[in-house]
């Protein structure tokens, strides 16, 4: 890899994560964030470049961008930040990744799509746990079911959670649930849907929520019906559908800023023997206007050292492959084998049986 390629927000938890393993490969990549005492202190630890910049004025990105190949953005929340990269790579001629799995990212992203062309660089947001599985997940299910009508994606995961994972929860609290239905995305009250799933670990109550896929698969596999899942126990389903007459008060700046803080005060993210001793369990279910189905599951390494996994390798392969210009999907650029060949992952679970209802 002889090109120029920056991780933004490198400080952060899973930014740090993938920089350490980077280096781990002989990997020099250029760290870079906003906030200057702790870009500094990696950089110099791990011997690389470090720079810093904000994301709040145009001209300052494109400086910090000077000789850069490829970005992977890694500074949440990405409903903030990725606009004003994306923008500034699009003006430098640099390639765009980030690990985002936020909804309004991808339609963000993939609107951009005409100017990446344009411009000769790859956008493809979504390139850690979300949305690499499930997105493989997704076009594997209409690899089998080429006439699918309706998908359905989920996960089970007992990863833990980041500091950045954990204010973009904090900011969804706010928001509804979505889904995509007839290619268009539309909100419901979050625990308003629930159904009975086995994500490979047997059948548990679960939850729909508004995942990145909702947005990603579409353009992945042009199947019009998407619906995104995780396990929730019934009581905090019931939970959940309270949120609706909270939303004003998390909407509230004050409110949110609060809650911002007391994560950067309570928050580290999980340790190393956390990560190794946790899984994650990707499962998907396509169906067809007749009622036939197929079902997909997987099993990878856990949440962020998928991320790490899934980043770097995805880092590679575009600086390595000659790819037109255009905002991509992780699994549309890579083929549904991306995950298998990810460190950690299994191979495909298929199987053909009766769709499941859901209310």
């Amino acid at each position: 890899m002889n090109q120029t390629w920056m991780i933004y927000g490198a400080n952060g938890y899973t930014g740090a994560l993938i920089a350490r393993t980077a280096v781990e490969r002989g990997l020099k990549p250029i760290l870079a964030g906003r906030n200057s005492g702790e870009i500094q202190s990696l950089a110099t630890e791990l011997k690389l470049e470090g720079r810093v910049f904000s994301l709040e004025e145009p001209t300052q990105i494109e400086s910090g961008l000077t000789g850069v190949d490829l970005v992977l953005h890694c500074a949440g929340p990405f409903s903030i930040t990725s606009a004003p990269m994306i923008e500034a790579c699009l003006t430098v001629g640099a390639h765009y990744l980030d690990i985002t799995g936020e909804i309004g990212v991808f339609e963000h992203a993939h609107e951009q799509d005409k100017r990446a062309v344009e411009a000769g660089i790859v956008i493809c947001s979504g390139v850690g746990f979300d949305v690499i599985p499930t997105d493989c997940v997704a076009l594997k299910l209409k690899e089998l079911l080429p006439n699918a009508t309706h998908l359905s994606l989920g996960f089970e995961s007992d990863s833990g959670i980041s500091p950045g994972t954990f204010k973009t929860m904090i900011q969804g609290l706010s928001s509804a649930s979505s889904e995509r239905q007839d290619g268009v995305i539309t909100e419901f009250p979050l625990g308003k849907k629930h159904r009975t799933i086995n994500f490979g670990k047997g059948p548990k109550t679960a939850m729909a929520i508004p995942w990145g896929d909702v947005s990603t698969a579409f353009y992945t596999t042009g199947i019009p019906n998407i619906s995104t899942w995780i396990p929730m126990p019934t009581y905090k389903i019931i939970g959940a559908r309270s949120l609706k007459w909270m939303r004003p008060i998390f909407s509230n700046s004050f409110v949110q800023a609060t809650l911002r803080k007391w994560v950067d005060r309570s928050i580290s993210g999980p340790d190393e023997e956390v990560r190794q001793n946790s899984r994650a369990y990707i499962w998907g279910e396509a169906r067809n206007a007749t009622g036939e189905s197929r079902t997909v599951r997987i099993e990878t390494a856990n949440v962020y050292s998928l991320t790490v996994f899934g980043a770097l390798a995805v880092v590679n392969r575009v600086l390595n492959t000659d790819i037109p210009g255009g905002s991509y999907t992780p699994a549309s650029l890579f083929g549904a084998n991306l995950i298998e060949e990810l460190p950690g992952s299994g191979t495909f679970q298929i199987k053909q049986e009766k769709g499941m209802e859901f209310h």
